[in-house]
């Protein structure tokens, strides 16, 4: 048998066929992932939307929805580590399989919810179910991008949640509205139905259609999975198998923990103003939901294109720190205009769509300076870790933020705490993710 050639990376054409791999890669997985998430996102955020109509139905305080919304975390914290480690040894396919054909059934059973209690359990297992989805994706694209490539893979899959948020406000609205007293059923037990199931069948699809491994993609030539193998066994800026030398010493290591801190206060803060969004432009003037749902799309719209135009940035030069940091302010800055601009719409909107920029681009850089800083072989876990850990702050600050818009009548104060979690978390990645000197004998950490 003839040997496959592999076109050198340093050359025109190498760098030609480069692209034409990449390309070809990036359309056969990442618009699948996209529609997944999209799902994901979906039946996470959509308690939002959905209480601005459940509260006529159900008597529910808005600590009780914050709670509820928070609980999901609660679930998600638990089964994400074991899910990842998981995915690792039986692979995408099957976990996915598994992760959404249970999410999906979950979610729609959340139409017959009547009590606190149901509630709090069908939000707990929902986020049991959907535990691993996201970190497993991450992990899931290291097989496919080297790092250079990466982080723009996954702020494309990442635009996803953009796209959801994008849809979600004027579909839950149409759905509440044109829905609402269908077969005996209100608006939001539909919203529950029609956004939850779509993700079961999702799950059967994506089990027939991707490919654990380049090996296995029968979608590839002999010479395209040889030159893929090469970029992602010699990718120079991945962290040096020794630099963690065992599971253990991962564990051991203070950076993986602070890496863990500035996710849950992104993710707190995230979750806090997606969650309450919708009350914000009612609070506004805006009555009707469809209306408050055209308008939370808004900053969405803006989030997707910040994501992406700073992914590619932070790819083509190769740097997170800093990209990081920057996106962590501007989301501070939107958020500070959005409290100062009250009474005006326009100017409270405008706020929102600046904090959506910066606040939908950081995630992306941060898991691509995470998944830089673990060596291949403890990806799953120490991705998953960062992940579940950082998920708590999800579940902790819409609770606070509730309870002190309650105690002072009025959100501008938790509005200040969120712009405090954004900036906190910029700095400690900036801190953390610095070039550090390694001690004789080790090999330092990459710097990103």
């Amino acid at each position: 048998m003839a040997a496959v050639q592999v076109p050198s990376a340093g050359n025109v054409s190498g760098s030609a066929a480069d692209e034409a791999l990449f390309s070809k890669v990036s359309w056969h997985l990442l618009p699948l992932l996209f529609v997944c998430y999209v799902i994901a996102f979906l039946d996470r955020i959509n308690i939002g939307f959905a209480q601005l109509q459940m509260k006529q139905s159900l008597p529910f305080s808005d600590e009780a929805y914050a709670l509820g919304a928070g609980i999901f975390f609660i679930g998600y914290f638990l089964f994400e580590v074991p899910s990842n480690l998981m995915l690792e040894k039986i692979g995408a396919r099957k976990t996915l399989l598994r992760i959404m054909f249970c999410w999906g059934l979950c979610a729609a059973g959340m139409m017959f919810v009547q009590t606190t209690t149901q509630f709090y359990i069908l939000r707990f297992l929902l986020g049991a179910f959907e535990a691993g989805f996201f970190p497993g994706i991450i992990l899931y694209l290291t097989y496919w991008y080297p790092s250079a490539r990466r982080c723009k893979a996954i702020a494309i899959f990442m635009t996803a949640a953009s796209f959801a948020y994008l849809i979600a406000g004027p579909v839950s609205g149409a759905i509440m509205k044109y829905m609402d007293g269908m077969a005996g059923y209100r608006g939001w037990q539909w919203l529950f139905l029609v956004q939850g199931l779509p993700a079961s069948f999702l799950g059967i699809y994506a089990y027939f259609y991707l490919k654990d491994k380049p090996e296995q993609a029968n979608w590839l030539t002999d010479g395209e999975k040889a030159l893929l193998r090469q970029h992602l066994d010699n990718d120079p800026h991945a962290a040096p198998a020794q630099s963690h030398g065992s599971l253990w010493s991962m564990l051991a290591d203070p950076r993986v923990y602070m890496l863990s801190l500035v996710y849950f206060l992104l993710l707190g803060a995230t979750y806090t103003m997606v969650f309450w969004v919708p009350t914000l432009i009612r609070q506004w003037g805006i009555a009707d939901v469809m209306t408050i749902g055209l308008l939370a799309a808004l900053p969405a719209l803006f989030g997707m294109i910040g994501m992406v135009l700073i992914g590619r940035s932070s790819d083509k030069n190769l740097e997170r720190r800093w990209h990081f940091f920057i996106c962590a302010a501007i989301a501070a800055a939107g958020l500070l205009m959005s409290i100062l601009a009250q009474g005006s719409l326009v100017g409270s909107l405008a706020g929102i769509c600046i904090l959506a920029i910066g606040q939908s681009a950081a995630t992306p850089i941060l898991f691509t300076g995470v998944s830089q800083y673990l060596p291949p072989r403890l990806a799953a876990g120490g991705i998953a870790l960062i992940s579940s850990l950082g998920n708590l702050g999800a579940a902790a600050f819409p609770p606070i933020t509730a309870y002190i818009n309650k105690a002072t009548g009025a959100p501008v104060m938790s509005m200040y705490l969120v712009t405090a979690l954004y900036l906190v978390s910029g700095a400690i990645f900036l801190y953390i993710l610095r070039p550090m000197k390694a001690p004789s004998g080790a090999v330092a950490a990459p710097a990103t």
